[in-house]
């Protein structure tokens, strides 16, 4: 994606973040528990056939649709009847198959599974006879009345067309490919479809990362709004592409991209329409020679931009069906936004090219400029019916340019579809493919580095789960909160009391009030708890956070796994972390009976870190200790020192200073091992300079 490295970095924003909006958000709680690997049940763990791909950057996939004069598929043809030409040069078939599936399962086949997992969503969505679409809903290009007026077309698809075997998912600008769920569940997704608002030129935030630039012109926030669709559209042809090799389709709903806004919506401030744009009520702004080389040039590079949407789709064989709400549209603009008749009709050109050039350049349909939507969507179902997977080697060179693709049939008086061409992969692009992948760490080092990331949804507090031995049975909780350190130059409401409401799973209620029970000092920061012992099992936590007037500032919902200590075998307790700044403070924590941990993980080379945790082992044996400096990738560097518990008890001490590290990120390994088993904890840590 270096065309377009701004879609790139919105996509890794985005994938950090979820993209969802929302005041009560779910987070996953962090650093309370070791994360068991999770299995498939009995009954999904047979061995499965593992779909064939053909990789190299070289290989080239196309699906081609052949029909009769009548418009009915022909599915008789063999790999012999096919030439394909690229550059004019013949190519040799490496890969030819006929597709054909109808969303019916095949007489006396394998019954038809829900989707209940990600286990079953990959195992399925492998298999021929099963058809991959998404509904891509561009509110952010979708005024509201057009996203009212196709709800009732695509619902009616989805109920009516859909088969029992096909694989639908739902998505949004801002959605998480990660998050990106397929269900077979039709009435889920009518539901989903039957919530879609448009918000096209409506540029009130509605979520965090929407308040980053909300201010911004709305310009610049229509320039975003397109970067972060089309890297969507990227995103998600490349998970596609990674879930099977034969055609998958993206419905796109959505009225198209505009390169420049006309003047009289180019506002200063986005939230504040008309103020301070001098050309709001006069019409005549825009039309002018110097206004038609600006929209020029906007639109020249914004199909720049798009080429890497439909380069990501070809190379993953995704076809963009562009469905535009709007019906046979006479213009862009409402006459309350006083744009004049020629930058109105040019406006409204340029949107629906570019949704043209989509479905063009990725094989797919440009329902455009037409009322009867299902007569559109019934092509998405006859193409993905049937077609023909063709594969070759290219013999172009790695050069970054566009190479022409023509699918030529030895069999006259048929009508032939497949996309025109394909971008080649650059030099570059090339040897990043052909290296050997970079070494990664475990999943476990993972997780506890990610616990380092102070993410833009924890912005106001962080949060630590300690757990621990209690009485009768129980499992001590133990919850931290502390203030997030403020990002410089940037104004926002102090946290200084949480409201918190604990319950178990079956509904009982193991702490209701606020932590602290009087608002802390907002000047110091200090790192607030509570502790009460819970029965094993999930506990969930509902925060509300309140600045100095009382007032709400954040919502959050968290949940955690409380296992039973007292169970057989070595088991750990939650490592806690104490940090000092000063000699003097590393004194007071070593003699305070009962101090606070500290919920942040980014630390000082001055700072010096205390951690203790409990290790627990059945009778009166102690097993074997060690507590492991890793790298980010998991390398063990250094052994740590520890003091062993005094007699009676089972907490242990870790003395670390932080002087010798460099800057960087790490993970303290803490491992406890003995004759009935062994338990770890990991710790990620961010060292600054």
């Amino acid at each position: 994606m270096s065309r377009h490295r701004g879609a790139a970095a919105l996509v890794a924003f985005l994938a950090l973040t979820g993209g969802g909006s929302g005041v009560l958000r779910a987070r996953q709680a962090t650093g309370t528990q070791q994360t068991q690997a999770q299995t498939p049940p009995a009954d999904q763990q047979k061995p499965q056939q593992p779909p064939v791909f053909r990789a190299g950057v070289n290989f080239v996939r196309v699906d081609v649709i052949v029909t009769d004069k009548d418009g009915n598929p022909v599915t008789d043809l063999t790999e012999a009847d096919f030439e394909i030409v690229e550059d004019g040069a013949s190519q040799a078939i490496e890969l030819f198959k006929l597709v054909s599936a109808d969303g019916n399962p095949k007489p006396g086949g394998e019954a038809v599974k829900a989707i209940r997992s990600r286990y079953d969503e990959e195992s399925e969505a492998a298999r021929d006879d099963v058809r991959l679409f998404v509904i891509f809903l561009d509110d952010y290009h979708v005024r509201l009345g057009s996203s009212m007026r196709v709800r009732g077309p695509l619902s009616q698809w989805v109920a009516n067309q859909l088969g029992p075997l096909d694989m639908v998912a739902v998505m949004y600008p801002l959605t998480s490919v990660a998050d990106l769920g397929f269900t077979r569940d039709r009435q889920a997704v009518v539901s989903a479809i039957r919530k879609f608002e448009g918000r096209k030129y409506d540029y009130r935030p509605r979520n965090q990362f929407e308040e980053q630039y909300a201010m911004y012109p709305a310009q610049a926030v229509e320039t975003v709004r397109n970067q972060v669709t089309m890297s969507a559209l990227e995103g998600v042809s490349v998970k596609l592409g990674a879930m099977r090799e034969g055609r998958k389709a993206v419905i796109f709903v959505s009225e198209g991209f505009t390169a420049l806004l006309p003047p009289q919506m180019r506002d200063p401030n986005a939230q504040f329409p008309g103020l301070g744009n001098p050309n709001r009520n006069n019409p005549f702004a825009g039309e002018n020679p110097a206004e038609d080389r600006s929209r020029f040039f906007s639109e020249a590079d914004l199909q720049n931009q798009m080429r890497d949407v439909y380069d990501a789709a070809n190379r993953n064989n995704t076809a963009i069906y562009a469905l535009d709400p709007r019906g046979l549209a006479p213009a862009e603009f409402d006459i309350s936004e006083n744009v004049g008749t020629r930058v109105d009709t040019e406006t409204l050109r340029q949107s629906m090219d570019t949704l043209r050039v989509l479905a063009d350049q990725t094989d797919g349909r440009a329902i455009v400029n037409q009322n009867d939507l299902e007569r559109g969507l019934k092509q998405v179902i006859r193409d993905t019916s049937s077609y023909y997977l063709v594969g070759y080697s290219s013999s172009a060179p790695t050069d970054g340019k566009y190479h022409k693709i023509e699918v030529r049939l030895k069999r006259p008086g048929l009508d032939v579809r497949a996309r025109k061409g394909y971008w080649a992969a650059t030099a570059k692009e090339a040897a990043a493919a052909a290296a050997p992948p970079k070494a990664t760490p475990p999943a476990e080092v993972e997780r506890a580095l990610g616990t380092v990331e102070t993410g833009p949804r924890d912005s106001v507090i962080s949060t630590w789960f300690g757990l621990s031995r209690g009485v009768e049975g129980r499992t001590r909780v133990t919850f931290v909160w502390e203030p997030v350190p403020p990002t410089l130059g940037l104004a926002r409401d102090e946290p200084v009391q949480v409201q918190v409401l604990a319950a178990g799973g079956s509904g009982e209620t193991y702490y209701r009030g606020n932590v602290p029970e009087e608002p802390t000092d907002p000047s110091q920061r200090a790192p607030s708890s509570l502790s009460f012992d819970a029965a094993p099992g999930r506990v969930q936590f509902r925060l509300a956070v309140r600045n100095t007037k009382g007032q709400v500032i954040d919502s959050v919902l968290q949940e955690i796994a409380v296992p039973d200590l007292t169970e057989p075998g070595i088991a750990l307790g939650t490592p806690a972390v104490y940090r000092a700044r000063t000699a003097r403070e590393f004194q007071a924590l070593t003699r305070a009976a009962a101090p606070v941990p500290t919920a942040l993980r980014s630390f000082r080379r001055t700072d010096r870190l205390l951690i203790r945790f409990d290790v627990y082992a059945p009778g009166a044996t102690r097993p074997a200790v060690a507590v492991n400096l890793l790298n980010r990738v998991g390398t063990k560097m250094t052994e740590a020192s520890f003091t062993a518990p005094a007699e009676g008890s089972t907490s242990y001490q870790v003395d670390l200073p932080l002087a010798g590290f460099a800057a960087g990120e790490y993970v303290i390994e803490i491992k406890a091992m003995g004759e009935s088993g062994e338990a770890s904890q990991l710790i990620g840590v961010r060292i600054t300079s």
